[in-house]
């Protein structure tokens, strides 16, 4: 998207059962201790480098399939799930 493009703001919808949202934002201003538009986008920033650097982990040869899965387990979440079988998957909210 170019510059020219970018709208002036987006709107979050945090009414009719997004509620969530706005305290998954909240939560992500305290962490990164800044406003919630910043917040918002590190959050997204950050998210692909995360997962990346998971999946790495879950790749490694010196790790048991069981430690794997442990850490698969412990790295899932709402919107991203990661799977150990004789490869590594990752499954974004949107597969599922």
């Amino acid at each position: 998207m170019s510059h020219n493009e970018t709208p002036g703001s987006v709107r979050i919808r945090t009414d009719d059962g997004n509620e969530w949202q706005f305290d998954a934002i909240q939560k992500a201003a305290q962490f990164y201790d800044c406003n919630r538009s910043n917040a918002i986008a590190f959050a997204c920033e950050d998210v692909g480098t995360l997962v990346s650097a998971a999946q790495a982990v879950l790749e490694r040869e010196d790790l048991t399939r069981e430690q794997r899965r442990e850490i698969a387990e412990t790295l899932s979440t709402r919107a991203v799930q990661f799977e150990v079988d004789t490869s590594v998957a990752v499954t974004t909210k949107g597969q599922m």
